[in-house]
């Protein structure tokens, strides 16, 4: 698979290191109970088409957010996070 760094252009997958969902969770109460901070931890919806995924190029620094179809394997697009190193 090959990624598009915004920075660098096209890049192996190799040189991303892949950190996970870029979707931001509701983290529980500091009153949860058990079954909700387990649920927090292990369970995650897993459905069929876009998904957003956070990648790090390592060459140049930059945290990329990849959207790619989980039925193709297509990247429809990928965008900075932030900034890459000087």
């Amino acid at each position: 698979m090959r990624l598009t760094c915004p920075h660098c252009g096209e890049r192996d997958l190799r040189e991303f290191a892949a950190r996970g969902s870029a979707v931001v969770l509701s983290r529980p109460s500091a009153g949860a109970s058990a079954e909700e901070w387990a649920d927090y931890l292990h369970i995650r919806d897993n459905p069929a088409g876009e998904a957003r995924d956070l990648f790090y190029h390592t060459p140049c620094g930059l945290w990329i957010e990849v959207t790619r179809s989980t039925i193709t394997h297509a990247v429809i697009a990928a965008r900075p996070v932030r900034e890459a190193k000087p």
